[in-house]
């Protein structure tokens, strides 16, 4: 099912800010880094699943037994193929700004500026950082912090969406019954793409 946008004055803007953004060449001291999250239901077999055989494919049962969810942030760095993803129990404002705190103080900590693609979900704003820590952190962070937005219904704009559904693809489109085999599994394919640098 699609969302049709209407190309408002604000929807031009900033679909055109966040173009020229991409268009700038990269700089590690000012990285672009988009980021994004997912929600992953936790499912296991009831039943052992019958393997594939030659000329057989593989068959599941249909029953399942559900283990909760798990919250999946994102972070690219396009231009760097850098990849960093992180396995929560939620998504909440506290969860984002600590993510993001992660990314600064670990994989950024030599950056002048962030500059921060996300979309407008109601985590994603400085609100979060004031309600997750002391005023004088949150004003540390948010000073090294770019915030760039897309359009509203438009969220395709943002680069980590790619990323998620080629995480989807490529790794976690089935069942996964545990949150560790969850983090495994995310943990060696994203060590597969940063090797390559995709």
């Amino acid at each position: 099912m699609w969302c049709i946008a209407k190309l408002t004055k604000e929807y031009r803007k900033r679909m055109y800010k966040l173009l020229d953004l991409y268009h700038v060449p990269y700089d590690q001291f000012q990285p672009v880094v988009c980021i994004d999250e997912k929600s992953k239901q936790l499912v296991s077999n009831t039943r052992q699943p019958i393997k594939m055989s030659a000329g057989k494919v593989q068959k599941l049962d249909y029953e399942y037994k559900r283990n909760g969810t798990r919250n999946i942030f994102v972070a690219v760095e396009p231009k760097a193929g850098k990849h960093f993803i992180k396995v929560t129990k939620r998504r909440t404002k506290p969860d984002f700004a600590k993510f993001v705190e992660e990314l600064l103080e670990n994989i950024y900590s030599r950056a002048e500026k962030v500059r921060i693609v996300v979309d407008n979900l109601n985590t994603h704003f400085v609100k979060s950082f004031y309600e997750t820590f002391p005023k004088e952190k949150a004003d540390k962070l948010l000073e090294r912090i770019e915030f760039n937005y897309t359009p509203k219904h438009a969220s395709w704009l943002n680069m980590a969406e790619i990323e998620i559904s080629m995480l989807e693809e490529e790794c976690i489109g089935r069942r996964i019954g545990t949150e560790k085999q969850l983090i495994d599994e995310i943990d060696e394919w994203t060590n597969q793409v940063n090797h390559e640098k995709r």
